[in-house]
């Protein structure tokens, strides 16, 4: 089922990871793509990261069609990078119905859950114990 979009009509959805957490918004134009109020090339100065950013866009063909509008907070740059791809992945999904298996089978849809484990009291982390000395 293919959704019908106009021009002023968008799809928001979230993404998240570890602690990181994107919301997005998709409109129809020209492949512009804004975060936190930057280009995607000046909040991401390393391919690596724009490349995770624009996989979604590039499995589904829409990479010059789409306006991509994103704030993000928390977790580190690798972290956003990958809350991003999982909400412009929730987005396409909401845009088009269709797109779901090819985004799900790239791994895509899934979020990350693993986070970091709290500290327990007695111990210097969460699993690290204190040195034994015998002296």
């Amino acid at each position: 089922m293919t959704k019908t979009t106009s021009e002023n009509q968008s799809v928001r959805a979230v993404g998240r990871r570890k602690t990181s957490a994107a919301r997005v918004r998709l409109t129809l134009g020209n492949g512009d793509i804004i975060i936190n109020g930057k280009k995607l090339n000046d909040y991401f100065g390393n391919s690596f990261w724009t490349d995770k950013v624009l996989a979604p866009l590039q499995e589904v063909g829409k990479l010059k069609d789409m306006d991509v509008s994103v704030k993000v907070v928390g977790g580190g740059i690798n972290s956003q990078a990958e809350a991003i791809r999982h909400g412009i992945s929730r987005a396409l999904v909401k845009w088009n119905e269709e797109w779901k298996s090819v985004l799900k089978a790239q791994g895509y849809m899934t979020r990350d859950s693993r986070i970091k484990e709290r500290k327990k009291f007695g111990l210097h982390r969460a699993r690290r114990a204190h040195q034994w000395r015998k002296r």
